[in-house]
């Protein structure tokens, strides 16, 4: 008697014990599966190189504010001319003085950070007279920065994780030869070569529309700044969100970031407060799902300055 009384009663407590949680378990499905993953959050791009100020490269990976780090720049090449990379005051590329920046990119690379080498800039002088002198830079950027071997790597024996193009002179020529060819080595190897491109926000790119069409760039930075045009604007954000729509919608790249300057003086204009910028212009940006990638910043030195990053990482 008692025993059929147990059993009866452990039968009934566990219908009901079913049923009040059978709406609380969907309920919390329904959660885990509306909630971004932290796999698929946003994350923050930095240049490193171009400021006296702006610490080591190791330092900056050891802030936890940034996913991703470009070397900047290599500031000739092409036409002709041997490559030359230039980070100002950080060190000396042609007395091998640079060779130390292994120590900082591997130590970022430790921390899953990507590190890129970004090719041109504003000033220097750079571009391709043939689509043979094109690939021919992509193997010198192999054997001497990438996965390659030369008896004179300018940044010692770290491999970076791709390359990264801010073209803002000369012509978009031959640029697509450059990334193809390049990728091509990368597998030839077993290594996946990883592709960003910074163009400008006018749509599209007079530098960079070709190579950004070969669906081989990954991340495309877009500079909101210094481009009145597409700036986001909080009285009027219209032109800034046709803008970003424009390109997620018609650029193949994996993932696409607000790119602004770290600080008022780190551009002529465009800068947004840190404020407006996470109650108004990232909930827009986020609404592109997995096209959304975070925010470029324009540079670590300025980031410094401000605290820009600081302000924004837990809602990028």
């Amino acid at each position: 008697m008692q025993g059929r009384l147990s059993s009866s009663f452990q039968s009934t407590n566990q219908t009901m014990a079913t049923s009040f949680h059978s709406p609380l378990i969907l309920l919390l499905i329904l959660l885990a599966l509306t909630l971004p993953s932290k796999s698929s959050a946003g994350g923050i791009a930095v240049y490193w190189g171009q400021e006296d100020n702006e610490g080591t490269l190791t330092d900056t990976c050891n802030s936890g504010l940034y996913k991703y780090v470009n070397l900047a720049f290599l500031c000739n090449f092409g036409y002709g001319q041997s490559p030359t990379l230039n980070l100002a005051g950080h060190c000396d590329p042609p007395s091998g003085g640079c060779k130390s920046v292994s120590n900082g990119i591997r130590s970022c690379q430790s921390r899953g950070i990507k590190v890129f080498l970004s090719l041109g800039g504003a000033d220097g002088n750079y571009g391709f007279s043939t689509a043979d002198e094109a690939r021919g830079l992509a193997q010198y950027l192999w054997d001497n920065y990438l996965g390659g071997q030369s008896g004179n790597r300018p940044l010692g024996d770290a491999s970076l994780d791709g390359v990264d193009l801010d073209i803002e002179q000369g012509s978009s020529h031959y640029y697509a030869d450059l990334v193809g060819r390049l990728s091509e080595i990368g597998q030839q190897h077993g290594k996946k070569v990883y592709f960003s491109a910074a163009p400008q926000c006018p749509f599209p790119d007079q530098w960079d529309d070709p190579v950004l069409r070969t669906g081989l760039i990954d991340f495309v930075w877009i500079q909101f700044y210094n481009n009145q045009e597409c700036e986001f604007k909080s009285g009027n954000p219209v032109d800034f969100q046709n803008s970003w729509r424009k390109w997620t919608s018609s650029i193949p790249a994996r993932k696409f970031f607000v790119g602004l300057p770290a600080s008022h003086a780190a551009a002529g204009d465009g800068y947004v407060p840190s404020a407006l910028m996470k109650s108004q212009l990232l909930p827009f940006v986020q609404q592109s799902g997995d096209k959304y990638g975070g925010v470029m910043l324009w540079d670590r030195g300025n980031d410094i300055k401000s605290g820009y990053s600081s302000k924004i990482i837990g809602n990028v």
